[in-house]
């Protein structure tokens, strides 16, 4: 095989992992939103793989739970079938996130037996793997947050799980954009960067920023709040967005404050990713339809979150506004790659 095309199997490898993330990133959404977060109470990364086989394997799964916090303080009515509902979600997001594991390393060893990844390039795709198991890692951490006392995870440990899901899909996007469409060979050196490669920097953390205070706002539910828009509950600012003492404090765990720095981001990035995209298709005709469809995706993006809000967060909803978070950091990954390459 030559070169570009083991660069190409190495690439749509790549997406393929991303792809698993992004469907590990939806279940894990669901498993938040029917409060099945805390369902399994052991972290067992290989024997854990299996689901219970017998009957008195679900009693004995079930008799731990029931000395949870959540089951002791919310749950002390459940039967063992509403226990089974919550454990197949936590279940099946636990097995996505083992099975990204396989995916990403059995074609790895194969393309480095193969040669299609060496040097730099096949210590940089290892970190990712180290990357995903550190992901796994915070998961399990996060999960020990709600069996403590208060049966729920800590909103700082949620949004470092999802921040990390985000992380570890936009390398592995971004590697396999530039294994597709590599630079030049007479332009090896990047040229200085634009005002619009700047703009777009910046518009790819500030996407990063907005995923963490969603995290935030899941975490201590303010979704369930202040369902009214554009103004909360008659406020543009809550006034008791600064009551809890020392102030800095209000910005992670008060539900006004939380709520609107959530609705502020997404307001600049209503103003700034139009923006972006203009200049880009400006400069860069070859980069059209990902700034295109970054555009797009942005106006469906803010439908549903604002639906998702007045509707006081439905599962399926809450679900593909989270989903649809990732689908637009990837299209803004796009549309600045093809923009640098152009």
């Amino acid at each position: 095989m030559n070169t570009n095309s083991s660069q190409r199997a190495v690439a749509w490898w790549l997406f393929a992992c991303c792809a698993m993330v992004f469907l590990t990133m939806v279940v894990g959404g669901v498993t938040r939103l029917t409060h099945s977060g805390l369902s399994i109470v052991e972290w067992k990364p290989l024997v854990g793989a299996l689901p219970p086989l017998s009957h008195a394997d679900w009693l004995e799964l079930f008799a731990k739970y029931q000395q949870t916090p959540e089951f002791i303080k919310r749950n002390h009515d459940m039967t063992l079938d509403g226990f089974q509902f919550i454990f197949w979600w936590e279940w099946a997001h636990r097995l996505s996130g083992r099975l990204i594991g396989v995916v990403f390393l059995l074609p790895y060893l194969y393309f480095l037996a193969r040669g299609y990844l060496r040097g730099a390039l096949a210590a940089k795709v290892f970190g990712f793997f180290i990357l995903g198991g550190l992901q796994g890692a915070m998961g399990w951490y996060m999960v020990k947050s709600g069996l403590v006392d208060d049966p729920r995870v800590s909103q700082y440990r949620l949004a470092a799980h999802l921040g990390l899901a985000f992380i570890l899909f936009g390398l592995m996007f971004w590697t396999g954009l530039g294994m597709l469409q590599p630079r030049a060979t007479n332009n090896a050196v990047s040229p200085a960067p634009t005002f619009t490669r700047r703009l777009g920097n910046w518009l790819v953390a500030l996407v990063f920023v907005m995923v963490l205070s969603g995290a935030l706002v899941a975490g201590i539910r303010a979704g369930l709040a202040y369902n009214t828009f554009p103004l909360m509950n008659g406020h543009f600012l809550p006034p008791e967005s600064f009551m809890v003492d020392p102030w800095w404090l209000n910005f992670f765990t008060n539900m006004a404050l939380v709520q609107f720095d959530h609705r502020l981001i997404a307001w600049a990035l209503m103003g700034l990713i139009p923006w972006l995209a203009w200049r880009i298709a400006r400069e860069a005709p070859a980069a059209r339809i990902p700034a295109l469809l970054l555009v797009l995706w942005l106006a469906v993006q803010v439908g549903m979150g604002i639906a998702t809000l007045l509707l006081q967060v439905p599962v399926a909803l809450g679900a593909a506004h989270q989903a649809g978070a990732m689908v637009l950091f990837g299209l803004l990954l796009w549309a600045v790659h093809a923009h640098r390459r152009a």
